[in-house]
């Protein structure tokens, strides 16, 4: 595997936009493949779905749509597929009976995590078998700098 770094050009926002966006891609396809979440038979929303239902313990359907970012109708077709798979179940809100909490199965419990270790795992051996020591830091760097793209607001035309 090359450990040479590219050489940094000048490029426009929108190429590197684009050049990162590619990279995403597939970087999330290899996590998928690499981690075993292409065996679950999911796809990657129902699994996102998964996760937070996991993550965030007995929750509304509205509360998942907003946490993943979808509509309310999304969600329930999501839904829909994890409960036919016994991974989720859904009981009504004690505060609110018009309401259903939805809570995660154990079994949904164990893939999450042996999705989430597997990805961890990837990185890891990628990062120790690509990245040299000196450019450790230069992941941490790009990590931040994800880190802030993915918390930008641009809805008032700044960051």
């Amino acid at each position: 595997m090359n450990t040479t770094p590219r050489p940094l050009q000048t490029t426009t926002p929108a190429a590197t936009a684009q050049h990162l966006q590619d990279a995403m891609a597939r970087l999330r396809a290899r996590l998928r493949a690499e981690s075993g979440q292409n065996a679950t038979g999911l796809t990657v929303t129902q699994l996102g779905v998964l996760a937070s239902v996991v993550r965030e313990g007995p929750v509304t359907a509205a509360r998942l749509a907003a946490l993943e970012h979808v509509t309310a109708q999304a969600i329930a077709q999501s839904l829909a597929v994890l409960k036919a798979a016994g991974l989720v179940h859904a009981e009504p809100d004690p505060r609110d009976g018009r309401k259903k909490l939805i809570s995660a199965d154990a079994s949904a419990n164990e893939m999450i995590d042996r999705v989430l270790a597997g990805r961890a795992s990837f990185l890891a051996r990628a990062i120790d078998q690509v990245v040299a020591p000196a450019e450790h830091n230069d992941v941490e760097k790009a990590i931040e700098l994800l880190e802030r793209l993915s918390e930008a607001d641009l809805s008032g035309g700044g960051v």
